[in-house]
């Protein structure tokens, strides 16, 4: 068995590599060629844990997360973890890949694909509200769809922002990043924004005309009291593209706005569904990413593949 780590996982794969990973997989889910339960969630306080298992005709893996939010008073990352993977032939593992650095770059991906598909091709411009982990790979794969030109940061923990410029500018060193004061500014300055919080509260205005004809990529919101964006923008919307069915039930961003009537529910589609049909509706866009099974799947089998072929990683006798 192969043990891959952060460093095997940046270096074995391209942003191209992984922006088809992530393409591949909604083509799977949309055909149904897999198994996957809803995410199992057990919580403990304001701690979560996460168990994800899914399998394809090619692959067997699991995912093991802990979400800790208070980590990051203690210098602690916030999601920690593993991936297994499996033979599909005989069940032996054969690959054991860090888990967050999956999560981070897979998520990063899953809203790079959101933002090829559903931003006008000239955005150059693009906001982010969240200085994490997430926030930092979904500007990476932002700049890597899009011919980004400015990024705009906000976070309510403003020391934060310093650091995660600094380290932005060395992977973007020719895009111009400007921290702000609040998600007004950001949203005025911007043609897509991106959202990675925990808010339980939208951190968005709540006003139309200033959301109108922006994009819109939601990541941070994965339990029903968690929501991101306000009532507003849901009135701009003809339709909702989510990445799994089951994120109209899990993000508070989809339950509330269904449950006051903001949204019906059949103007929420897959996205899969967006890559067969090439139909976008609105020039105001939004999509929803909770995640899935799926994509930690298809993205680690890639990196495995890459790893076996290469002769990379740490080999583990059972």
């Amino acid at each position: 068995m192969l043990y891959l780590g952060k460093s095997d996982i940046f270096n074995l794969v391209s942003f191209d590599e992984l922006i088809d990973s992530i393409e591949l997989a909604f083509r799977i889910y949309e055909q149904k060629s897999f198994q996957m339960p809803d995410r199992i969630h057990l919580h403990y306080r304001e701690n979560t844990f996460l168990y994800m298992p899914c399998f394809t005709e090619d692959i067997i893996g699991t995912k093991v997360l802990t979400v800790f939010p208070k980590n990051t008073d203690k210098n602690v990352p916030v999601i920690q973890g593993l991936m297994l993977l499996n033979d599909v032939e005989t069940g032996k593992p054969i690959a054991l890949i860090d888990g967050a650095s999956l999560t981070a770059f897979r998520t990063g991906a899953v809203g790079g694909v959101g933002i090829k598909h559903t931003a006008k091709e000239d955005c150059q411009s693009v906001g982010l509200v969240g200085a994490g982990v997430q926030g930092f790979y979904q500007l990476l794969f932002a700049a890597k769809v899009r011919d980004i030109k400015k990024i705009y940061i906000y976070d309510i923990f403003e020391d934060k922002l310093i650091s995660f410029k600094e380290k932005l500018l060395e992977k973007l060193p020719d895009v111009e990043i400007n921290i702000v004061n609040n998600t007004r500014e950001l949203v005025e300055k911007s043609e897509i924004i991106i959202t990675t919080t925990t808010s339980e509260k939208p951190v968005l205005p709540d006003d139309e005309k200033l959301l109108k004809g922006k994009h819109f990529i939601g990541i941070g919101s994965y339990k029903p009291n968690m929501r991101e964006f306000p009532e507003a923008l849901f009135k701009l919307l003809d339709e909702v593209y989510i990445d799994t069915d089951f994120a109209a039930e899990e993000s508070g961003d989809l339950v509330i706005p269904l449950e006051k009537n903001w949204i019906k529910r059949e103007q929420i589609k897959t996205f899969g569904k967006l890559l067969k049909d090439n139909d976008i509706k609105s020039d105001t866009t939004l999509f929803k990413s909770v995640g899935m099974a799926l994509f930690d799947l298809v993205v680690a089998n890639v990196i495995y593949s890459k790893a076996a072929e290469k002769g990379v990683g740490q080999k583990i006798i059972l």
